[in-house]
Order: C-alpha cells, then sequence, then structure tokens
C-alpha cells in the first residue's frame, strides 16, 4: 500500500499548493488525506464482507461485477482502473529520467544526452524488473521501497529547507499566479495533481494477497500507511512551497538546480536522485500489475508453473511490449505535473472518492436517515464534480503546454 500511494509523484505537491495558496492547498492536502484513508477503509470492509460470504473479491473489476452488475466491471470499472494504473506507469517512467537526467547533469553540466534518452534507459530498467513473475514476489522490493521513501522525502525536505533557508532560491513569493479562468482552471489542476499523490487503485488486489483470516489486518496496514503517507506529504509540500513560492516546478527536484548550477552539494543532489530513481521503479512494478493480469489470464497456462517455458515467453513479450509502449509515451509528453492532473481527474478519483461509496452503500445499505450514507453520497457528489471539471481543466493544460513544447522535449 504505501509503495503504491507514497510514489515519487509527491514531488508535485509543492507546485499543486502554489496554485491554491497557503489556505487552500493545506486544506486539500488534508481533506484529501481524511476521504481517502476513509473510502480504503470502506472497500476493504466491503471485501471482508464479501469474503464472509463466501465470495472473495480479488479485483475492482470483480467489486464492480458482483455489486454493479457486469457490464459496470467489464466496460466502466474495468478499463478505468487499467487505464489509471497504466498511466501511473507512464509517469514513474518520465520521472525516473528526469531523476536519471538531473544525475547526469551534475556530472556533466555541458553534456548533449536529452531527455528522451534518459527515459529510455530507465524503461529498459524497468523491462528488466517487469519479469519478477508475481505480485507476492515483490514483498522485498516493498520492504526497500518504504525505507527509499522516507529517505528520498527526508532529503527532499531538508534541502528544500536549507536552499529556503540561506536564500540562494528564487524570492519567495506565495501570491496566486494567473487571473480569472486561469487561476479557476488552475485550482481544479491542483486538486486533480493532489488527489492523484493519494491515489492507490488496487487496494482489491492488495487485499487479496492477504492470508485468511482477512478482517482487521487491511486496517492496520491503513494505519501504519497513513503514518508515512502524512508525514512524507507534509513535509514534502510545505517545505517545498515555503522554500520556492510560486516558482516551484512541477517536480520540486528540479529546483535544486538553477540551469547547470546545483544550490546543494552535488553528493546530496546525487543520493536524493538515487533514492528517487529506485522507490521509482519498484512504484512502476505494482501498477503494471493490472495489465499484467488482464495480459496473462489470456496468454498463459494456469496448469504450467510460472518458470515453465510456456508460460516465460509470452510474459516476457507482454510484460516487455506494456514496458515499451509506457516508456514511448513517457519521452513523448515530457509534462509531468499535467499528467499527473489528468490521470487523478480521470481514474484516481473515480476509483478512489467515488466508487468506495457506492459500494458501501450498495453492500450494507446504510439507513438514509442516518450520517454514513449522506456522508457517502455527499462524497460521491462533490467528488464527480470535481472529477468532470479536473478534467476539463487538465485536458486544456495539455494542450496550452502543447504549444510551448513538442513531442520528445527535452525538459
Amino acid at each position: 500500500m504505501t509503495t503504491a500511494i507514497v510514489a515519487p509523484a509527491l514531488l508535485s505537491l509543492p507546485f499543486a499548493l502554489a496554485l491554491l495558496g497557503w489556505k487552500g492547498g493545506v486544506v486539500v492536502l488534508t481533506l484529501a488525506a481524511m476521504v481517502t484513508f476513509y473510502s480504503y477503509n470502506l472497500l476493504s470492509l466491503v471485501l471482508e464482507h464479501h469474503a464472509e460470504l463466501g465470495k472473495r473479491q480479488l479485483r475492482f473489476r470483480d467489486m464492480a461485477h458482483d455489486i454493479l452488475g457486469p457490464g459496470w466491471g467489464r466496460y466502466y470499472v474495468g478499463p478505468l482502473q487499467l487505464g489509471s494504473c497504466y498511466g501511473a506507469v507512464i509517469a514513474c517512467t518520465l520521472l525516473g529520467g528526469q531523476s536519471l537526467k538531473f544525475i547526469y547533469l551534475l556530472a556533466r553540466p555541458d553534456g548533449s544526452m536529452q531527455l528522451s534518452h534518459f527515459i529510455v534507459i530507465f524503461g529498459i530498467f524497468t523491462l528488466i524488473l517487469a519479469q519478477i513473475p508475481s505480485f507476492h514476489s515483490l514483498r522485498h522490493i516493498n520492504l526497500v521501497s518504504l525505507i527509499l521513501c522516507f529517505a528520498y522525502c527526508a532529503c527532499t525536505t531538508a534541502g528544500a529547507i536549507y536552499i529556503g533557508d540561506t536564500n540562494k532560491g528564487p524570492p519567495k513569493n506565495y501570491s496566486l499566479t494567473g487571473t480569472g479562468v486561469n487561476r479557476i482552471f488552475g485550482f481544479f489542476n491542483a486538486i486533480s495533481i493532489i488527489c492523484t499523490t493519494y491515489g492507490n487503485g488496487i487496494i482489491p488486489e492488495i487485499q487479496a494477497t492477504i492470508a485468511e483470516p482477512v478482517k482487521g489486518k487491511m486496517f492496520k496496514g491503513l494505519l501504519v500507511c497513513y503514518t508515512v503517507v502524512i508525514s512524507n506529504y507534509f513535509s514534502v509540500g510545505i517545505s517545498g512551497y515555503w522554500a520556492f513560492g510560486n516558482q516551484v516546478e512541477s517536480s520540486v527536484l528540479q529546483n535544486f538546480m538553477v540551469g547547470s548550477n546545483p544550490l546543494l552539494p552535488k553528493w546530496f543532489l546525487l543520493m536524493t536522485n538515487g533514492f528517487t530513481v529506485l522507490q521509482v521503479a519498484a512504484c512502476s512494478l505494482v501498477y503494471l500489475q493490472p495489465s499484467n493480469v488482464v495480459l496473462e489470464r489470456r496468454f498463459a497456462n494456469p496448469e504450467k508453473g510460472q518458470l515453465s517455458l510456456r508460460n516465460f515467453v509470452p510474459r516476457l513479450i507482454a510484460r516487455s511490449l506494456s514496458v515499451i509502449i509506457a516508456t514511448t509515451f513517457a519521452a513523448m509528453l515530457p509534462f509531468f505535473g499535467d499528467i499527473m492532473a489528468l490521470f487523478g481527474a480521470f481514474g484516481c478519483i473515480p476509483l478512489d472518492f467515488i466508487l468506495p461509496m457506492v459500494f458501501y452503500n450498495l453492500t450494507f445499505k446504510p439507513s438514509k436517515k442516518g450520517l454514513i450514507f449522506w456522508v457517502n453520497t455527499v462524497i460521491g457528489v462533490a467528488s464527480t464534480g470535481l472529477s468532470l471539471i479536473g478534467a476539463v481543466a487538465s485536458v486544456r493544460q495539455i494542450i496550452l503546454d502543447a504549444r510551448t513544447y513538442r513531442l520528445f522535449a527535452n525538459m
């Protein structure tokens, strides 16, 4: 859970706060934490309920199939989850490439290699790791990922505080940028980014790996996970916005270097970006799982072993193609903040803010006179509105950026 939520996407939180301002940013950051913790707990309770009835659901699509109907699972929730998770793989690949380029520029400030080259390098690294056969096989990588989250978040926070305290960065200006429609769309863009950083579209798949009895285990996991989430998100978001104000970039690590001049010791920047590259690779592997399942259910033979030639060759081909396509998209569209907002609006908000409320109300049928029913309804309706407006805002921003940057831009 921690690897799926606390991904390097959180490095865009200072950028989101810059679009919302101090009060709005902190309020949205807090509300998103509360709502997602609540919604993930609701999902867990629904899954436990169906497991007790003898029908353990292993995927988001299975939940939609049983609760909403077969059509919802096959034509809406399944594709939505697949697209959202695959979008996260694209965003992780882009961020991994950006971090590798950052390391390269530390060593060779006048180097000629471009961002797309580093995205391909990171893609090759991910392609190799993607051959790990199952979700369960990732448990050791996820443990290392948990340690790396704390490491690069601590480095990012310390670096931002140091730069802000020594005035090496730009003059602090916390005024909101843009006017009129641009500012309004910026608000919704920022909300989509924050929702994306809290997103975890694979709660059912994670809970499916828990040994029986399941009851209560997921809640304990959520408590540990959100201890990590809150400590890292607030420290990175607030310190980054405090240090750089409205000049903060879509990934705050980009502010640690002005042109070819590092604002922090090179060894420190190398360490921070090294931690980020490794953790974002682990995150990519987790979010590749839904597409892996879809492909391997079609091509694998369950009667053969995971490492048998019959299953190994199709798995190698399918996973390699999946990573190659994600790498190509990451190199084509290197607008990290905009991509985060787009996937938040189209994928994370429906999966993490709307569907859990619907699933709970339809499964347990709480009284319409009770608090739970109306809390879930209000969250679901408000999130639907945010999703629609955020989708328009994020697509609009990508169109605006596309006028400035070309495909395969060297950002």
